[in-house]
């Protein structure tokens, strides 16, 4: 017979204990209480726990206090925090001081449940913790201090904003920090906020009732029921219209959505995690993100290095990235001569991990005797960029002709980013659409 499993109730009010101790105790889950922060420490010294409950206000201390403290000494323990209603910045302190989850008084026992239920999960998981290395390539110090942080983060509920440029790989991290955690199981569920029609974004988000609006013809359940329990993620979440915004922002605070049409809120579990490719600040200061959304989804940030950062991990991507396109073909896979790898190394990827492989899978393309060189990267006609960012000019023979080459690109990067949907990368570039439309004429890329 498996032992039961214990879980450590601090509050100093008897009332919140006993409910407490009778919930879990249904659950046939054991329990130990603690009237303050002393007496938790006391019974963590004594005995092992698989979760702690505390209350943020006790007699001699408070909950991040104990937080910390479990933190240092007992790290495999998940704290959930228990705060009075409407204290937001206080469960927000609270989550990025390490704790797993935060409830609020008076305890919804069914939200109880499910936080036991995940924090639990979590410590069946520690035993066999997957490994990321061979999903998350790099053995460049900012890539083992992210593996690091993924695995740390993977243990909380903590809302999560993954920042970094386009084509670092934001959601292959966010895809890690799903599948490291409690929700592994549970869906995943990705949504370019960009790409949805504002008219159709409420829809999408929190679903619609039959007869909502023209063309509904039946219910549609939106995003966050589709990832009921699991994990929502919200790329490009920048793009969000303000209007929008005040509703995610509601439905994050109340964990509950409101289909169109529908009459009652209806309760979610989901974790959020979101990402985009520009300054979320910079927005915010600009005055097209609310501040108040910002807060609530960037408690913990987490940054993604760009390629130009971690130069070493070229050579570990690349051989990987040739023999996954050796793999799908059926062919041997292409090996890199030394200069090409060089020019690899010298060149500055704009796109990241996404424009190598994109400009590997041409090379090998265009490759002779499974043998990549210099000049099937096709790179002659961009000057190679020295660290500090300054283009080499011996080799730049035409200064507006260097331009138009550099405008080219990244206009080429905005269409394939946005599926070559030209209103969208208009925006990608802060361009208006009439002058989209004249570069690409100019250009002859219409």
């Amino acid at each position: 017979m498996s032992q039961r499993q214990k879980i450590l109730i601090v509050d100093d009010e008897p009332d919140i204990r006993e409910l407490l101790e009778i919930t879990l105790g249904r659950m046939k889950l054991d329990t130990r209480s603690a009237r303050n922060v002393k007496e938790a420490r006391d019974c963590l010294a004594r005995e092992p726990f698989d979760l702690c409950l505390t209350d943020m206000r006790l007699p001699d201390g408070t909950g991040l206090d104990l937080v910390q403290h479990i933190q240092q000494r007992f790290p495999q323990v998940p704290v959930a925090m228990i705060t009075a209603y409407g204290s937001l910045d206080t469960a927000i302190n609270a989550l990025k001081a390490g704790a797993f989850d935060f409830l609020t008084k008076p305890v919804d026992l069914a939200r109880l449940r499910e936080l036991v239920g995940s924090a639990l999960r979590l410590q069946g998981q520690t035993a066999e913790q997957p490994s990321i290395d061979d999903r998350l390539l790099g053995d460049s110090p900012p890539m083992l201090a992210m593996r690091k942080q993924i695995v740390r983060l993977a243990r909380s509920q903590a809302p999560v904003y993954i920042s970094g440029e386009s084509g670092s790989g934001k959601e292959l991290v966010a895809r890690l920090i799903h599948e490291q955690g409690p929700r592994a199981d549970l869906p995943f569920v990705p949504v370019n906020c960009g790409a949805i029609p504002s008219e159709l974004m409420e829809s999408e988000f929190f679903g619609h009732r039959k007869g909502s609006f023209t063309g509904a013809m039946e219910d549609k359940p939106g995003l966050f029921q589709a990832a009921q329990g699991g994990t929502l993620f919200l790329d490009e979440v920048a793009d969000l219209p303000l209007a929008m915004q005040v509703k995610l922002l509601r439905a994050i605070q109340e964990k509950a959505i409101r289909s169109v049409g529908g009459q009652s809120e209806v309760v979610v579990d989901v974790r959020i995690l979101c990402a985009t490719h520009k300054d979320l600040a910079a927005e915010v200061a600009a005055g097209r993100f609310r501040q108040d959304l910002y807060y609530r989804l960037n408690v913990i940030e987490l940054r993604v290095p760009s390629l130009r950062e971690r130069r070493e991990d070229i050579a570990l991507l690349a051989n990987k990235v040739l023999k996954r396109l050796a793999h799908g073909s059926g062919l041997p896979p292409a090996q890199l001569s030394a200069t090409a790898l060089e020019t690899l190394k010298a060149y500055r990827f704009p796109g990241n991990v996404r424009e190598l492989e994109n400009m590997l899978e041409r090379a090998y393309t265009l490759c002779e005797n499974e043998r990549i060189e210099a000049s099937d990267l096709r790179l002659s006609d961009t000057a190679p960029v020295a660290e500090g960012g300054v283009p080499d000019l011996t080799n730049v023979d035409n200064l507006e002709d260097f331009l138009e080459n550099i405008e080219r690109k990244l206009i080429l990067q905005a269409l394939e980013e946005t599926r070559w949907n030209r209103t969208a990368a208009a925006q990608r570039l802060s361009l208006s659409f009439r002058s989209m439309r004249y570069r690409l004429k100019k250009l002859g890329l219409e």
